[in-house]
């Protein structure tokens, strides 16, 4: 126990914001896509026809309050 270590020196470097924009783009389109497809895909609003994309998704609208039926 003679060798203990009282100071450790470390540099907080910042992240770049060119290595950190291409993330948060792709996580606020996947977030977007997300709520459009739990919220909106059904009835008048559908993009894709046939009740597939409902049916998928309807556990998740109920779990977070969605109105479907």
């Amino acid at each position: 126990m003679e060798h203990i270590v009282e100071k450790i020196h470390s540099e907080n470097t910042p992240i770049p914001l060119s290595t950190l924009l291409p993330w948060s783009a792709f996580i606020t389109l996947m977030v977007l896509l997300s709520v459009y497809f739990i919220g909106a895909e059904q009835g008048a609003t559908a993009v894709f026809s046939g009740n597939q994309i409902h049916e998928y998704f309807h556990d998740a609208r109920h779990l977070l309050g969605f109105p479907c039926h």
